[in-house]
């Protein structure tokens, strides 16, 4: 098993932080990266690989490279969207398809949550799960947040921003497992997805595996305190939140 970043984003509401440097490597707690922060957490779980992928700005996180696997013990390697600041991360995540075959966590490059989702996840593998997301039943949800329906049966059923809120079980927040029995499954449902339309999310690529039947499960991940930094608002949170970790 390995750890996968998508970090290729520009994170222009950001600025002007992002003028400079990818929205993952926007500073939460002092000097520690939001990047900084998911490494931490793959380290802990005792993974020795990361793969993160890489775009907007991508000379920053090539040039923390080495600093960063001496700091968490990890090796890296980054792989190159060529898309970045034209498509979506549908896309991105489709560049990554060559390291989903090894069974990874990935996290989104803009998720500060704690170490304990990824352990929540590692506990809920099994039985046959071979896409498991990490859920949050307990937050109010709104417009913005990517909401998810999920049959207790037959798993999720519907993963769209695009939905009233009150129909949703939860929250996708930006972290998920994936056996590597499902990589080649996901990454054609990615492909189809973004050649239908580049703007799409790669949360579309897994709604395009469930409309095929493919069983996406979720592990809910409890009262936790995480967020995912599109702005600064939320930048004011995630710094909030870093320092308690």
């Amino acid at each position: 098993m390995i750890g996968l970043v998508l970090a290729a984003g520009a994170g222009r509401r950001l600025r002007p932080y992002t003028d400079t440097l990818p929205k993952a490597l926007v500073p939460v707690d002092g000097d520690t990266t939001i990047l900084d922060l998911t490494l931490g957490n793959f380290a802990e779980i005792g993974l020795t690989e990361v793969a993160i992928i890489v775009g907007y700005r991508k000379e920053a996180v090539y040039a923390r490279k080495e600093a960063l696997e001496a700091k968490y013990g990890l090796k890296l390697t980054l792989i190159d969207n060529d898309k970045a600041e034209e498509w979506n991360n549908a896309y991105s995540l489709w560049c990554g398809r060559d390291a989903l075959k090894h069974t990874v966590i990935l996290a989104n490059g803009d998720t500060v949550h704690p170490v304990s989702v990824e352990k929540t996840l590692l506990a809920a593998r099994g039985d046959g799960k071979k896409i498991i997301l990490a859920l949050d039943t307990v937050k109010q949800l709104a417009d913005e947040e990517m909401k998810v329906v999920v049959d207790a049966d037959k798993g999720v059923q519907k993963i769209t921003k695009l939905m009233d809120p009150a129909e949703a079980t939860g929250e996708y927040i930006g972290v998920t497992l994936i056996e590597g029995e499902a990589a080649d499954e996901l990454a054609d449902a990615l492909k189809v997805t973004f050649e239908r339309d580049p703007d799409l999310y790669y949360e579309d690529g897994y709604q395009e595996l469930v409309n095929r039947g493919f069983k996406v499960d979720v592990a809910p991940i409890g009262d936790v305190k995480w967020v995912e930094i599109d702005n600064h608002d939320d930048l004011a949170k995630g710094r909030g939140i870093a320092c308690q970790y």
